[in-house]
């Protein structure tokens, strides 16, 4: 049998408009929580020259 679905914030069920949240406050606050950095994707470091962007020189 699946686990019903709830909101990753705060566990209640999802509201169609918000999915897979319950309310926009909800949606809000995961989302600030990619801004401030709480959530982050592991990966190698990546190099300066990686990081400018084509046309442009590199700050060396």
């Amino acid at each position: 049998m699946p686990k019903p679905v709830t909101c990753p914030m705060c566990k209640n069920p999802p509201v169609e408009a918000f999915k897979p949240f319950c309310s926009k406050r909800c949606a809000d606050l995961d989302l600030g929580k990619w801004f401030t950095g709480a959530y982050a994707i592991p990966g190698e470091p990546v190099d300066q020259a990686e990081e400018t962007p084509p046309g442009q020189p590199d700050n060396e």
